[in-house]
């Protein structure tokens, strides 16, 4: 059996399990802006790994965008996507196996980060405070 390893930050092991516990009824926001679990396999531990993130959607779709915060460096679950692009994404009580891709074509990275900005105004601050571009990933569900 796979074994999980919870975040190191206090927040993000409390978001994860508040959210896990009540099946996406309460942990489901940051402020205003709903939250969906993103469920991965750490590139160097093999261990399951979740993330809170920003619920952004494309359709059936979600967009995960590697902000950081605006940090100079990608956060460490951009790199375990890189390594293993297979995901379970949580959006409330529905739980989704997905498929995510980065995406560097430049008119769908642009329509993306659109809604991504349309859904989240700070991203648009975030890129703007780092030289790195913030990655994008489209999650497709599997069929």
């Amino acid at each position: 059996m796979v074994k999980y390893i919870p975040s190191t930050s206090k927040w993000v092991r409390d978001q994860v399990d508040l959210y896990e516990k009540t099946n996406g009824e309460e942990g489901n926001t940051v402020g205003e802006y709903p939250v969906i679990i993103v469920t991965n396999i750490g590139r160097k531990t093999g261990a399951i790994r979740k993330t809170p993130l920003i619920s952004v959607k494309d359709g059936r779709k979600y967009i995960l965008i590697a902000s950081q915060g605006g940090s100079p460096k990608h956060p460490n679950w951009y790199y375990n996507l890189k390594a293993n692009p297979m995901v379970k994404i949580q959006d409330g009580s529905n739980i989704h196996n997905m498929e995510v891709t980065e995406i560097f074509n430049s008119d769908e990275r642009q329509r993306l980060w659109e809604i991504a900005v349309q859904t989240y105004h700070p991203y648009q601050d975030y890129q703007d405070k780092t030289k790195r571009i913030i990655p994008v990933f489209l999650a497709v569900p599997i069929k």
